[in-house]
């Protein structure tokens, strides 16, 4: 499974334990457990595991499923075969060809009462191995009908290549994780379909779709609702599938073009999805399987402050909030404000961004640790971020901060934010708002002795939307430079 990014937004992971949980209780492993253990040696099993037809009927009662429903046994023959694939019962094969196997419950099905989390877990991310396979080979009825007509099946007649399959669908899922723990989508609200689909068809650098394209885009939309609808009994996804009556639409009419929605209704039509807690885990340990750096909160909390502070710098907001909250868990105050505040110091680019991330963390840290604070008022890159803290904490006899420290924290504060966010309009207020009330603030601000001095200069003059204003603030960054001898 591969990705785009390099490196992975990190992702909050539940408890094994609630994942485990919420494992038992999807519908197609929980079918797959009672089958199991109602299974013995008087089961009927063919020469490839499956129960046989005339078993069937039993193995869907003891489901619970209607006998009238026309899906019933298609639900125990597929509950069956997720019991056989991760081990739930051990199938022998018959001595003579043409008979029947042999049925035993298997040794996973005792981990799911004596063992851990994880051993469910384990078991079922087996169950995904399989619904995953099932969901990337080509419709059944297409199959049949070229046995049927041939006698032989030519994949590369049907347009399936294996590969691609699962290529396609890595990709899908790669992107829906993505969205899911970016920071910009929230992770809490259902993809649409449409958009998901046009993600991996429609060139990035391409304006207005082509009739070629859109109808990729339709037929992939097809593709992923029957994926989905796999997907979604063993608790990978919600989804809400395409609306039988668009479905009807587009094989009358041909492609659509991805929606313009009117309204949260109209969106709804075309299919929403999203992963779930579980379907987080399950990505995220298929994509470690394949070697792709997916990080999850809580890796860091047992590494040091420097490593925490680093690694956090790359992190989302939320994400770094989640992080350092779980390693103050495991420090006392006072020695972790210490740590965090001799991880903070350095000259390096990262440094600004590392000292934001430990106001961060400071921010979460009681009164006891003010004497750690104290200790470096005097330090030149640390004193003003302590009596920021001392001042917020209500503590008494801080010493004012000199003219050079208030403009030194401020080129370091907006690096961190350049570092943490880029040109974002919080930033780009920031700036506005320096501008404004300090009116000889660049005639100050080249001269400070700052690695970052004229990076953040420069990029004033970029965010400022006044022409005069920004004509000054790159005036002062070509100061910075020169005194900097770059």
């Amino acid at each position: 499974m591969s990705v785009s990014p390099a490196t992975l937004p990190p992702v909050l992971l539940n408890s094994e334990a609630e994942l485990a949980r919420a494992a038992l209780a999807t519908p197609l492993l929980s079918r797959a457990v009672r089958l199991a253990r109602w299974a013995g040696p008087g089961t009927r099993v063919g020469a490839g595991g499956e129960l046989v037809e005339a078993q069937l009927p039993a193995a869907a009662a003891e489901l619970g499923l209607d006998a009238g429903d026309p899906d019933a046994a298609a639900y125990a023959s597929e509950a069956w075969r997720i019991a056989v694939d991760t081990g739930l019962v051990e199938v022998t094969d018959a001595e003579e060809e043409g008979g029947e196997g042999t049925v035993t419950q298997g040794e996973e099905l005792a981990l799911l009462s004596s063992g851990g989390p994880r051993d469910v877990l384990g078991i079922w991310l087996g169950a995904l191995d399989t619904v995953y396979a099932d969901a990337t080979v080509p419709d059944m009825e297409d199959l049949l009908d070229v046995l049927e007509e041939k006698g032989e099946v030519d994949f590369g007649e049907l347009g399936w290549d294996p590969q691609a399959e699962a290529d396609f669908l890595d990709g899908v899922l790669g992107n829906l994780y993505l969205l899911t723990v970016g920071d910009a989508a929230g992770g809490e609200g259902p993809v649409p379909l449409p958009a998901l689909a046009a993600s991996m068809i429609v060139p990035d650098d391409m304006g207005e779709p082509t009739d070629d394209v859109l109808e990729q885009v339709s037929d992939a939309m097809m593709k992923l609702d029957d994926q989905f609808r796999l997907f979604e009994p063993l608790g990978l996804v919600e989804y809400q599938p395409v609306d039988e009556a668009l479905m009807a639409e587009i094989d009358e009419t041909g492609p659509v073009a991805e929606p313009a929605p009117v309204d949260d209704e109209d969106v709804t039509r075309y299919g929403m999805v999203r992963l779930t807690p579980l379907g987080l885990y399950g990505i995220r340990a298929r994509m470690l399987e394949a070697g792709v750096d997916a990080p999850a909160v809580g890796e860091l909390a047992d590494k040091g402050a420097d490593v925490l502070l680093e690694g956090t710098s790359g992190f989302p907001q939320a994400a770094a909030q989640a992080e350092i909250e779980q390693w103050l868990a495991r420090h006392e105050p006072l020695g972790a404000a210490r740590e965090l505040l001799a991880a903070a110091r350095g000259g390096d680019e990262g440094a600004p961004l590392r000292r934001l991330r430990c106001q961060q963390a400071l921010s979460l840290v009681g009164d006891e640790a003010e004497p750690a604070l104290r200790e470096v008022l005097d330090d030149p890159e640390l004193g003003g971020l302590a009596r920021v803290w001392l001042a917020e904490h209500g503590a008494a006899d801080v010493p004012a901060p000199s003219e050079a420290l208030v403009f030194w924290l401020t080129i370091d504060t907006i690096a961190a934010q350049l570092a943490a966010e880029g040109n974002s309009e919080e930033l780009q207020g920031l700036v506005e708002g320096l501008a404004q009330q300090h009116s000889g603030f660049f005639a100050a601000a080249w001269r400070v002795e700052h690695p970052a001095t004229a990076d953040v200069l420069e990029a004033m003059g970029r965010l400022h939307p006044d022409k005069k204003v920004a004509k000054e603030a790159r005036k002062a960054a070509f100061k910075a430079r020169s005194q900097q001898g770059l």
